[in-house]
């Protein structure tokens, strides 16, 4: 028996899955094995919870809980044994909870099939919660511990169940920034129920694919409606790169709020703050950016921590996932909050309903260290969202039909450190000069500090933000569909994707629910997608895997 089994991120090894003590991504093989067994029980929790519901029987925490826990296992997002061993805990006390609020109101209704006690992840309870009693069960039901399962099947789960888990990411965002959408939460138990059902074959669990996409659409729309209310439409911004005088905090993850929080509580202290990675964009909303100690952005993507964190010097906050194995040079310095978790690392407790979190030790630690070493100078442009381009979105068009832009290039996505991401930085180079990229996530720093130039006043590359705000590249890309009165198929553009993670893999399920075809991805596919999924993808959507750059560029152009 292997140590663990994860095949769910780009860096799977061998491109077939981790199957050791230590996966690439570094996390150990026991918290793998607890990732497993808290998705086994959240699929308990939703055996209970969709026949609740269908009885008026629901409970908000347990369902907010369900994108919280299944956030927690993202790539990167959280490495604490301890942790998983508190969720674990949390889900089975949620579960049995709401089995008992079911199984009453179903004989209050004189139902004659109250569902007994349920399959195995709907009722199975631990001796204790040491970790090793906990092991052994999460070393029965991982991915691969059913070796009849039909291959296709078992790919097909995996791939709602990864999707499940960005559209979580998404949700869970969402939320926090007062965001609600309940039938967000009830389908993500519609679907890990599906996961389940040995009566849902290849054709039926496709459909469950294409309904993932469309509720990681009304996720997304959630988030950016959610974002925009609170803190304004992103607007055009000069981010600066370098470095000011004085202590600072380095904001790394996604957390708007948590950068919000810790804005107010350092005003005027002398501490200021930077951003890291996917906060980049943070700085181009007017809620934010109008706290004048919000001073720019230190560095680039997730993987350069080492070095990066190692020079800033100050204290570090990793409000979600993107953190990666922690090193001697700033692990007294780092800390971690939300749904992110590293063993040994401070973590900042949750927010109460009302309150605020406490980062009262953090800025007390920045006063007492140097400030970062400067890394880089300049600017760099942001805040090119969906609202800020379709303002010009008639300057846009009138480009596209003169022929001053001749294609428009979604690279979005994931950056990640393997050297054939190298890849993204030739397109980027080799694209004809009247080409624009659109993007959103990390894989931007792969190009964005190329300088690439403009096209008449208009940045070549578009950065609408983060992964979390790809959104904003389907309502760019349904606007275009609409202006030029064809679909988006039809328009001069291309997509050509970078993935790492799952939130990666919502985005890409969400463009197959709007019928896009052609789309790139790479640098490598999935290896969670079985021979015959693959297949199904490529004769339904023309899927391709990426190619050589001056190939890829040229088809593109083309059109292909």
């Amino acid at each position: 028996m292997s140590e663990m089994f994860c095949y769910q991120c780009q860096e799977a090894m061998r491109n077939t899955g981790c199957n050791t003590r230590k996966g690439m991504c570094g996390k150990t093989a026991d918290v793998a094995c607890l990732q497993d067994l808290l998705i086994y029980l959240l699929k308990g929790i939703s055996f209970w919870g969709t026949r609740g519901r269908n009885m008026g029987v629901q409970d908000d925490e347990t369902d907010l809980f369900i994108a919280q826990a299944l956030f927690a296992t993202i790539t990167n997002a959280n490495f604490d044994t301890d942790r998983f061993v508190e969720l674990i805990k949390k889900a089975i006390q949620l579960r049995d909870n709401l089995r008992v609020r079911a199984q009453n109101r179903c004989n209050e209704l004189h139902n004659s099939n109250c569902f007994g006690s349920g399959p195995d992840w709907a009722g199975w309870h631990p001796e204790n919660y040491e970790v090793e009693t906990l092991l052994a069960k999460a070393r029965t039901i991982g991915v691969m511990d059913d070796p009849t399962l039909d291959p296709d099947v078992r790919s097909l789960r995996e791939l709602i169940i990864y999707g499940l888990k960005g559209m979580a990411a998404y949700a869970d965002h969402a939320y926090l920034v007062g965001g609600r959408d309940e039938s967000v939460l009830a389908f993500m138990q519609e679907a890990l129920e599906a996961t389940t059902n040995d009566e849902m074959g290849v054709s039926e669990l496709l459909g469950m694919v294409q309904k993932t996409g469309e509720f990681g659409i009304k996720a997304m729309a959630l988030l950016d409606q959610s974002n925009t209310s609170r803190y304004g439409n992103p607007e055009p911004t000069q981010v600066n790169l370098g470095v000011v005088p004085g202590p600072g905090i380095l904001v790394s993850g996604h957390d708007l709020v948590d950068l919000e929080e810790l804005l107010l509580q350092t005003e005027g202290t002398g501490v200021n703050i930077y951003t890291h990675s996917e906060m980049l964009p943070t700085n181009a909303y007017p809620g934010l950016k109008k706290f004048k100690h919000l001073v720019g952005n230190y560095g680039g993507s997730w993987w350069h921590q080492d070095t990066e964190f190692a020079s800033f010097n100050g204290p570090i906050l990793m409000t979600t996932n993107c953190i990666v194995p922690v090193k001697d040079a700033y692990k007294d310095r780092i800390f971690t909050t939300g749904m992110a978790g590293y063993p040994g690392v401070p973590h900042i407790a949750d927010r109460q309903p009302g309150g605020h979190k406490d980062f009262s030790e953090i800025i007390a630690l920045a006063k007492t260290l140097p400030g970062p070493q400067e890394l880089e100078s300049g600017t760099i442009p942001i805040g090119f969202a969906h609202n800020t381009v379709l303002s010009v979105a008639d300057k846009v068009i009138e480009a596209v039909k003169t022929g001053a832009i001749s294609r428009f290039v979604v690279m979005g996505g994931c950056d990640a450190r393997q050297k054939t991401r190298q890849y993204f930085t030739d397109v980027a180079l080799a694209l004809p000069k009247d080409t624009i990229i659109l993007t959103a996530g990390c894989a931007k720093y792969r190009y964005n500090k190329l300088g690439l130039g403009e096209i008449g006043g208009i940045p070549r590359v578009l950065d609408a933000g983060q992964c979390n705000d790809s959104y904003s590249l389907i309502v760019i890309a349904q606007a275009l569909a609409g202006a030029f009165n064809c679909s988006v198929n039809d328009l001069p553009l291309s997509f050509d994707i970078a993935w790492y993670e799952q939130k990666a893999v919502i985005v890409f399920l969400a463009l197959l629910s709007l019928g896009v075809k052609k789309i790139r991805l790479g640098p490598t596919l999935p290896a969670f997608v079985s021979p015959n999924v693959l297949n199904v993808l490529v004769e339904a959507f023309d899927l391709k895997p990426i190619d050589t750059v001056e190939a890829d560029v040229a088809a593109m152009m083309a059109g292909a």
